[in-house]
């Protein structure tokens, strides 16, 4: 399977009574697709899946399949505390079409890296569809090594990794490791420029929610060399980006929607809405770099 482009792990939007905005959703899907995207991620952790009931679940997975079927690569969030929990996930994913899977190792257990190398054997082998291995130790607890990395690359359908543990020394390795049939997906927005730089075309975005056409532009940018324009707009999405990796991402991926006049209301428990000085400031930072490219 071919990942690359721009894949945008959307937000879930709730209205003001906190339940699922399905028409805004919808527009999401639209707007992202209008910007060119390549795929987009369904219930991923800038989804809030963690917050959605099953019920909830499935409809943020049908109105993504049924908006963007045919149109853009659909890949389903898979995360889950077990492998049962993780199969029936994906079951429900390929009933709905969808082309591809995103996993993490299991959370809170801190699996041992031999049985983390289990868990994603077992799981891939209960389905066909391509997996991408998703590496984000600063939520999880712990890491995918790299040895692990490269025995799992092995396995037909585990088909790339999302690295976000902000250790560029690992895309590095995995890189130059070739490994064949397998990519390396960014997974760090504020290094994009990095990851683009040596070779990788994949990017999951939690960003893109705010600057989808311009990561598209970006990463054009790079397959055609153009590294001043690389440069150019990794420098003026930059403080936006440094704001939302700093903390309560989450919440300014949704606040950043703002951008394509769409309203995503804010994020569930266990997460709370940022205070007004945050979110005045990280709006000013969206307005500031609009008023800059409009200049």
């Amino acid at each position: 399977m071919n990942l690359n482009g721009i894949l945008v792990p959307i937000v879930t939007p709730f209205d003001a009574n906190n339940q699922l905005n399905e028409a805004a959703l919808e527009r999401l899907v639209e707007c992202f697709i209008e910007a060119g995207v390549g795929g987009i991620v369904a219930c991923g952790t800038t989804g809030e899946y963690y917050a959605l009931s099953a019920q909830e679940r499935r409809r943020v997975l049908e109105i993504v399949a049924r908006t963007g079927r045919g149109r853009t690569t659909l890949i389903a969030g898979v995360n889950s505390m077990s492998p049962a929990e993780a199969i029936s996930r994906i079951r429900e994913a390929e009933e709905l079409g969808y082309e591809a899977l995103m996993l993490s190792p299991t959370p809170y257990s801190l699996p041992g890296q031999n049985e983390v190398v289990a868990y994603f054997k077992e799981v891939a082998a209960a389905t066909e569809l391509p997996i991408v291995m998703y590496n984000f130790p600063a939520r999880i607890g712990i890491q995918i090594e790299l040895e692990s990395v490269y025995e799992l690359a092995k396995v037909k359908n585990i088909v790339g990794i999302k690295e976000s543990s902000g250790n560029f020394s690992r895309v590095v390795a995995m890189v130059n490791a070739n490994l064949p049939d397998f990519q390396v997906v960014c997974g760090c927005d504020d290094q994009a420029a990095d990851f683009l730089f040596w070779g990788v075309r994949s990017w999951i975005s939690g960003g893109a929610n705010v600057f989808p056409a311009e990561q598209v532009q970006m990463l054009k940018a790079a397959e055609q060399g153009d590294w001043d324009t690389v440069r150019r707009m990794m420098a003026a999405m930059l403080p936006a980006i440094a704001a939302m990796e700093s903390g309560n991402y989450n919440q300014k991926a949704k606040l950043g929607c703002v951008r394509h006049g769409i309203d995503v209301g804010s994020v569930r428990l266990p997460l709370l809405p940022v205070d007004a000085q945050e979110r005045d400031d990280f709006l000013a930072q969206i307005n500031a770099y609009q008023v800059e490219q409009e200049a």
